[in-house]
């Protein structure tokens, strides 16, 4: 898709987290501009610790069209928005906004992302699954195993019970035996900290499990490296976020 417009000032696009220091969107779309010969158009990291802060940036750029989401600002950000998706109504967070007349429209593509990344290995006996973290990516997985018809849990660093949420030290055998697909919904193991990995109970896992990280970053967590030792199938984020991409690119310019 060429986007050129008619006047000099190039279409702005975005991202809003923090940190960023180590994001995928800007470096994808620097190259994705050049690659695919999009003129006119740059995308811009806004660093923001709180999210009270977006006022003023969207008040400085007034060619920013649209933006994507990262940590910690996917649910905050609803306060902000005219109009959302069913997928945000839903989910409780947001991942791509879209500013039109001054309006800021949220959407949720982490779900299409993620789903369209996900089923590609799935096997037969893969029927349920442990969601480890419980923030923005969580809900998005969650909404996408809700549709697969999965069968699902929360683990988390507490108990709750009223959530339906297990403690790290409450997943025993009987547990890693009928939940084969394990999803890595928390930052544990990202780049710089890459020997970290979430608390599971990694002398369990078989062939049969499959691990799926959200990070990307490194290519290879601990968590997946892991799983792979004990022939589990693994997958890690970068599949998912290119998805995602293209998807709030579609959006943007729709």
């Amino acid at each position: 898709m060429n986007v050129n417009p008619a006047h000099n000032t190039p279409r702005q696009y975005g991202l809003i987290g923090y940190p960023l220091s180590h994001s995928f969107s800007q470096k994808y779309f620097i190259e994705k501009f050049k690659r695919e010969r999009i003129a006119g158009a740059e995308f811009l990291n806004f660093e923001i610790d709180e999210i009270s802060e977006l006022a003023e940036i969207i008040k400085t750029h007034p060619q920013l069209l649209g933006f994507a989401i990262t940590i910690p600002h996917k649910k905050s950000i609803l306060k902000f928005l005219s109009m959302c998706d069913d997928v945000v109504k839903q989910t409780g967070s947001c991942n791509c906004v879209k500013i039109s007349n001054k309006k800021l429209l949220g959407y949720n593509t982490d779900v299409i992302g993620f789903e369209k990344s996900f089923v590609k290995q799935l096997q037969a006996h893969h029927t349920k699954a442990i969601i480890l973290g419980t923030g923005g990516a969580a809900a998005a997985v969650e909404f996408v195993l809700k549709k697969l018809k999965m069968e699902f849990l929360y683990v988390s660093r507490k108990d709750s019970e009223e959530k339906n949420i297990l403690s790290y030290e409450n997943l025993n055998e009987d547990i890693l035996h009928n939940y084969t697909v394990i999803i890595n919904c928390t930052p544990l193991g990202m780049y710089p900290n890459i020997d970290e990995a979430p608390q599971i109970p990694y002398g369990l896992l078989t062939p049969k499990h499959y691990l799926f990280d959200m990070i990307y970053n490194p290519a290879k967590t601990k968590f997946i490296s892991l799983g792979a030792q004990h022939g589990a199938t693994i997958k890690n984020g970068y599949e998912t976020l290119v998805i995602q991409a293209e998807e709030n690119w579609r959006i943007w310019n729709s």
